[in-house]
This record gives structure tokens, C-alpha cells and sequence, in this order.
């Protein structure tokens, strides 16, 4: 074996996706790697230049024009496919002028630490939940009781309005509890078609909007039952929808109709946190409304965080919980116009 293809293989071999890029910025190498990667075969993109490969907006390419040594962070590359990925990017120059660029994917990574950030803060948020509500609602019996008994003691049934009043708070406030809790019904794990779960939900909206909002509808047929409670599925899915709904009806005039998109696709090899499911389902909730804010983007499944000033903010809460109860998890992207939540459901025994 020659030392040229010993290099070769050995380059082959390795994890991180390897480029030799000349000085006219045409590609002159790229690595088994960085072809996976980049979604580019070596003999279609060889002597192209390298924005054939990728475009992005963080000085990458322009970098390489100083010829210099230089290492860009969580680079984000926007592929020709549509595809964006992020990368850690290290670039060193050769003594013939070439430049070694060094792609090290973050996707899964970053992903991963942003799924145990979402877990933790769900599983922190319950058990801090849970000892608020000890502390609320043993005072609160005591005070509806000693209500219950004033009561039976006034002189005047008139002055019953007041002691109804307390009764009627303290129950409020309970249920408000309740409800921050979530249901502490154990699953009735049966076998369930989500896509029966989404027309369910779908046939409601229609009912609520009077069809003024389309719902158009993307599902893969092919992805099998999964272990789930139907009804709380149909109650987390539901009440994702209704955001999306309400964000459309509340978000002022638009040169597009109104829609929401129910999508279904079966994701393998998914990492949920730090275990790694064979097959997931992933249903995406998609609507064209003006979008969530920034700010509010990485609160909004925390109990009492609501965009909207009527808005109780449990919804989400609720739907996170239930999700979390069957393993999955819920994540949301949003810009003008596209706003993504997206929950991933694992099939364990399909």
C-alpha cells in the first residue's frame, strides 16, 4: 500500500469530517465524513468551489481568504438541500497555501443538552409544584371547614353570601393546584394509532373555529400503534392545537390563510434525553401565525407562563407532563410565520 493511500484511509477513518481547500477556495478533498455530513459526494463536488458545499453567515468563508489559522464555535452551514447544521470549525493552513478545515458536528449534542435542560427544568418545576400545593391546600381545608361551620353559626342567612364566597375561592384556589399538578391518574397504556389521536383533535378545532382555519394534514401511514393513554394524548395534542388556534385568531391580519399542519413522520436511532430509542414517532404541529417571542420561547412550558393576557398558562405545562409520561418529550421552534412544536413519542414495542 502506497503512503497516499494509507493517508486516504487513515483520513477515512476518522470521525471528524476532514477538507483541503486550495487557495481559489475550490475543494480539493473531503473525507468520507464530511461527505455524510455535508450530503456531497466527493466526485460530484471535487475542484467546486466551496460554496457549491455550503453557505453560511458567520465570516466561515471569508475566513479563508486571510489564510490564516482560525476556529469558529457552533458555526450554523445551510446546506444546498435546505438542511442547517451546526458545527465546531477549525481551519489551519498548510505550507502550499491549501487550508485543512475541520467540521465537528454539534447537532446531537447540542440537542441532547438542550432535551436534559427541558427534562430537568419539567422535573424540577413538578417537585417544586408539589410542595407548594402541600402548603396550600392543608391551610385551604381548614379554611373552607371553619367557613362550613360559620356558616351553620350566623345569626342572618344573608351573612351566608360572605362565608359562601370564602368556600367558593378555597375551591377555586384547589383546583388551580389541581390542575398546576396534572392528572395523578396512572397511564391505561393501550395500543394507539396517533394518527386516530390527531383527527380527534382536528374534528374539535373545526367544531370551534367553524372552519374558519384550515387544517391541512401530512401524515405518514406506515408508522406503527404505540403504548399510549389515548385520552391524554388526545389532551396534550389538543391543547397544542388550541395555542396554534388562538395564536392565529390573536395575531392580527395576515396575507396568508390561517393554517395549522399536523405532521407525522417515524424518526430511528432518536436520542429523548440521554436514552436512545430505536424508533420514535414525531409529530410536528405547524402554524403560519406571527410567531412566539424570543423571551418567552424558553419559558413557555413552565406552569403559569402565558403570551396571552386570558391565558391560565398550564396548557403546555399539562402536555409536556403527559408527553414526559410516556417517555417522549416536546420541543417548539418559532419564527414569523412558522412556529414548529414538534413531540417525539417512542414506539418501543413496534
Amino acid at each position: 500500500m502506497s503512503a497516499e493511500s494509507l493517508h486516504t484511509d487513515i483520513l477515512n477513518s476518522l470521525k471528524t469530517a476532514i477538507l483541503l481547500i486550495e487557495p481559489d477556495l475550490s475543494v480539493s478533498y473531503l473525507n468520507v465524513s464530511a461527505e455524510t455530513l455535508l450530503d456531497s459526494s466527493g466526485n460530484k463536488v471535487l475542484g467546486e468551489a466551496i460554496s457549491t458545499l455550503f453557505s453560511e453567515q458567520d465570516g466561515l468563508i471569508e475566513g479563508l481568504n486571510h489564510n490564516n489559522a482560525f476556529t469558529k464555535r457552533e458555526a450554523r452551514l445551510n446546506l444546498p438541500g435546505g438542511r442547517q447544521i451546526t458545527v465546531d470549525c477549525a481551519v489551519s493552513p498548510t505550507e502550499r497555501g491549501q487550508m485543512v478545515m475541520e467540521l465537528q458536528p454539534l447537532d446531537r449534542l447540542l440537542r441532547i443538552n438542550r432535551e436534559e435542560g427541558l427534562i430537568t427544568s419539567q422535573q424540577n418545576t413538578q417537585a417544586l409544584i408539589r410542595g407548594l400545593a402541600h402548603e396550600i391546600k392543608n391551610p385551604l381545608g381548614g379554611l373552607r371547614g371553619a367557613a362550613q361551620l360559620l356558616a351553620n353559626e350566623l345569626p342572618s342567612p344573608e351573612l351566608t353570601d360572605y362565608t359562601n364566597i370564602i368556600i367558593e375561592e378555597a375551591d377555586r384556589l384547589g383546583n388551580l393546584v389541581d390542575r398546576m399538578l396534572g392528572s395523578n391518574k396512572l397511564l391505561n397504556l393501550q395500543p394507539v394509532n396517533i394518527h386516530e389521536v390527531l383527527e380527534r383533535v382536528k374534528a374539535l378545532i373545526i367544531a370551534e373555529t367553524s372552519g374558519k382555519i384550515i387544517i391541512q394534514r401530512d401524515y405518514d401511514p406506515s408508522i406503527p400503534e404505540l403504548e399510549g393513554d389515548k385520552e391524554q394524548l388526545i389532551q396534550a395534542t389538543l391543547n397544542i392545537v388550541r395555542n396554534a388556534m388562538q395564536a392565529l385568531q390573536h395575531g392580527g391580519a395576515s396575507e396568508q390563510p390561517a393554517t395549522i399542519t399536523l405532521k407525522t413522520r417515524s424518526m430511528r436511532q432518536l436520542t429523548i434525553g440521554t436514552v436512545l430509542h430505536r424508533l420514535v414517532c414525531q409529530v410536528d404541529i405547524i402554524d403560519n401565525g406571527p410567531g412566539i417571542q424570543d423571551d418567552m420561547l424558553s419559558k413557555i412550558f413552565l406552569p403559569m407562563v402565558s403570551g396571552r393576557a386570558e391565558g391560565t398558562g398550564l396548557g403546555l405545562a399539562i402536555s409536556q407532563s403527559i408527553i414526559n409520561h410516556h417517555k417522549g418529550l416536546i420541543e417548539c421552534t418559532s419564527e414569523p410565520g412558522n412556529t414548529v412544536f414538534s413531540l417525539y413519542i417512542p414506539l418501543e414495542h413496534a
